[in-house]
């Protein structure tokens, strides 16, 4: 069994789903295995990881409008709010999804279905660099 990691740095121009599966695609490419689990971890407390479909971006629209309902900037109840409106619904929005995802590497590529791509998903408003580890076993 081998082992591969690094560490992916990610500019997002604020809150949305973007599409990082090319950019995870490459590192296992990287990393010379035919078989094994990709673990892709997000460093961050104020964005996350989604498998969504990305054919259609009215899939991602939605889900975007589902989490803004969801978790709504500026709601009075929230105390924590040291960065803005958006810090406390970032972080609710990260718990309701996901900080990491395990995709199954077959032939040396993700094994992602047809529709399938792998998002980050900015909960902030404003443009970060977000890290993703990518942590690779297999043969």
């Amino acid at each position: 069994m081998r082992q591969h990691q690094e560490t992916l740095r990610i500019d997002t121009p604020g809150r949305g789903l973007h599409e990082v599966t090319g950019d995870v695609a490459a590192a296992v490419a990287r990393a010379g295995m035919a078989t094994g689990l990709a673990v892709i971890f997000c460093r961050h407390t104020s964005c996350s990881l989604v498998i969504q479909e990305n054919a259609d971006p009215s899939a991602r629209r939605d889900l975007e409008r589902w989490l803004e309902r969801l978790a709504p900037d500026g709601d009075p109840s929230y105390t924590h709010t040291a960065e803005g409106p958006d810090d406390m619904p970032a972080h609710l929005r990260a718990a309701v999804t996901k900080t990491s995802e395990t995709i199954p590497v077959v032939d040396g590529r993700l094994a992602l279905g047809t529709w399938q791509g792998l998002f980050l998903a900015e909960h902030r408003r404003r443009a970060h660099t977000r890290q993703l580890v990518v942590h690779v076993t297999g043969q």
